[in-house]
């Protein structure tokens, strides 16, 4: 899948990014979202750029996710507009360069768009491997109810396959947002 995702020419990326944007600012989520986590694109993954610049100009809080200086594979999130300072992280990723007193903890986040290599029509997913996701939204598997953060994946349709294993840590997406529409999983695990 990353394979694929990363020999997409430049226009095709383009205007499937652009559908992918396209659906997720007419979702429901991001409309009713105040703040939300994006991600900026690496490896091949779908740019939200575009949708970064909408989301700031309708006066929401945009953030990016932060490496854990702390905490191994976990991740915060830090205001972003396009003025932030950026630094490369440690996997060569450009994240706000911030003080600590500024990161968002995810339970603050009205809604989370999140890369995926793969997903399912259950809404399991799988990122990149080093399962910094999961770790941070791992107090999700505690609530009875899930009312925020919001979570969905980003990813072109042809990430789909049939099925995925979930293990127990595994944190499901509440949607996915693809470049032929909005994707509601058939069920949730508890």
């Amino acid at each position: 899948m990353r394979q694929q995702r990363r020999t997409l020419s430049p226009q095709e990326r383009k205007w499937r990014a652009a559908a992918v944007c396209r659906y997720i600012q007419t979702s429901r989520s991001f409309r009713k979202a105040r703040s939300i986590a994006f991600y900026l694109p690496n490896d091949g993954e779908i740019d939200l750029r575009p949708l970064i610049d909408v989301a700031l100009k309708q006066g929401k809080r945009c953030l990016l996710p932060v490496l854990d200086k702390l905490i191994e594979r976990r991740l915060f999130f830090a205001p972003y507009d396009p003025d932030t300072p950026l630094a490369l992280n440690r996997y060569g990723i450009p994240e706000p360069d911030t003080h600590p007193k500024s990161l968002v903890r995810p339970r603050a986040i009205d809604l989370i768009l999140m890369p995926l290599v793969a997903f399912d029509n259950q809404g399991n997913r799988i990122g990149m491997g080093g399962g910094y996701y999961d770790r941070t939204l791992s107090f999700l598997r505690h609530r009875q109810r899930w009312y925020r953060p919001k979570l969905v994946g980003v990813a072109f349709a042809f990430q789909q396959v049939d099925s995925i294993t979930a293990r127990s840590w595994d944190i499901p997406l509440h949607l996915i947002a693809t470049d032929t529409g909005i994707i509601a999983p058939c069920k949730q695990r508890g």
